[in-house]
């Protein structure tokens, strides 16, 4: 499990800084302050939870933890930065994203989760 998590939280990074620097370089003309804005929230938030999973594989829980954490983690991620990022750049796609913007606050309350799975189990830990 853990190189899993490794190997997830290595590539959510990777991709998190290639986004985000095509949201820097490549979207400064073709979209508004605002969407720019919202497409660096999503940035953040990938790399942050990047991060998490990362230090997830270093902390002493359970296998079964371990993979709740990586389930929570990944597709929270993925519906609520990802969703976000098309968001940003709806005006740039034939798809209109806002039809599918009810999953972002599903994904953010699946790292929402997450993290109080992580507060749990850290108060159960013995000494």
């Amino acid at each position: 499990m853990n190189k899993r998590l490794l190997i997830t939280g290595s590539i959510l990074g990777f991709l998190g800084v290639v986004i985000g620097a095509f949201g820097a370089h490549g979207l400064e003309k073709l979209v508004d302050a605002d969407a720019i804005a919202t497409f660096e929230t999503a940035v953040k938030y990938q790399i942050y939870h990047a991060l998490l999973m990362l230090l997830v594989a270093s902390f002493a829980l359970s296998e079964k933890t371990k993979k709740v954490l990586h389930i929570l983690i990944l597709v929270g991620v993925i519906l609520f930065s990802g969703s976000i990022y098309g968001l940003a750049t709806n005006v740039l796609t034939g798809f209109d994203f806002t039809t599918i913007g009810f999953v972002t606050p599903i994904g953010g309350a699946l790292l929402i989760t997450a993290w109080g799975v992580l507060i749990v189990k850290f108060f159960q830990m013995k000494k």
